[in-house]
């Protein structure tokens, strides 16, 4: 069974900072794009960084540039995502997801695996 499960998740308080993980099982994923998606209550899925296969490109959301940060360790099947100076407008359910046949991107239609989300909150 092929999985995607994040970590990492909790509640902090603005200005705090977190580091969300997300590790396959099942198989390795060295050879994929991996990109982070959050989504707020009452509101759609909202892409947040992608990272390439080799960990050479990374995009971002223009909010969170310059606070998060995308990285990947590829012995590990692990996808990373460090998130500093975080604002309430940050708050969400984030989940990774893997481009099986791509090398990511900022558009959820290219992901074919999706881990099950962890919540972040930030009080303010």
């Amino acid at each position: 069974q092929v999985q995607l499960v994040e970590s990492g998740g909790g509640l902090v308080q603005a200005g705090g900072s977190l580091t969300l993980s997300c590790a396959a099982s099942g198989r390795t994923f060295r050879n994929y794009g991996m990109g982070w998606f959050r989504q707020a209550q009452g509101k759609e899925r909202e892409f947040v960084a992608t990272i390439s296969w080799s960990g050479g490109n990374t995009v971002y959301v223009d909010s969170v540039k310059g606070r998060f940060t995308i990285s990947r360790d590829n012995a590990k099947n692990t996808v990373y995502l460090q998130m500093n100076s975080l604002k309430p407008e940050d708050t969400a359910v984030y989940s990774c997801a893997a481009d099986l046949g791509g090398d990511g991107g900022p558009n959820t239609y290219a992901y074919e695996l999706w881990g099950q989300g962890t919540q972040v909150t930030v009080s303010s």
